[in-house]
């Protein structure tokens, strides 16, 4: 019997904000639910400004107060080969959905969607506010994320070999 292996991106626009605290908090529910083996999370941005640089001390501090450690991350932008790659490429808001569709080669296998896809709701760019912006979007990726890890636990069936 093999478990075919989910693999998730999230996207935001720079990949220093919202999109690392995705993929930390999404990480983090998969390893509570014991499926680090089954599913592989990365993150990256439509952007390249940050490209290298670790996400922002405001995203780091508000995950680790909720026991999730993003520290380690780098800020990438989002290539062609991830839309082959990636099963799921989960974009923060609807203005980098489009330009994530935008980017899709014309044949591709990837789920590009929304990560607050049933209420059509953006996670919305917390970089030019306050720090509860932070928190906004912690709960709203906390909530997302893990309903997204429902949905990929219902479609995993074994394959039978």
């Amino acid at each position: 019997m093999v478990l075919l292996q989910r693999r998730v991106l999230f996207v935001c626009l720079g990949n220093i904000c919202r999109s690392p605290l995705a993929e930390g908090v999404f990480r983090h529910h998969v390893k509570q639910a014991g499926l680090e083996e089954q599913i592989y999370v990365d993150s990256a941005g439509t952007a390249s400004w940050h490209t290298g640089k670790k996400p922002d001390i405001r995203s780091i501090q508000t995950a680790q107060k909720h026991g999730v450690d993003i520290s380690n991350q780098e800020a990438r932008q989002l290539e062609d080969e991830d839309f082959e790659k990636f099963h799921y490429i989960i974009a923060m808001d609807a203005s980098n959905l489009s330009n994530i569709q935008a980017k899709a080669p014309y044949l591709h296998t990837a789920n590009i969607r929304l990560l607050l896809q049933d209420e059509q709701k953006d996670v919305p760019d917390p970089y030019y506010g306050a720090n509860e912006g932070f928190d906004e979007v912690y709960d709203l990726v906390r909530d997302g994320t893990y309903n997204l890890l429902q949905e990929i636990r219902e479609e995993m069936e074994p394959t039978e070999i």
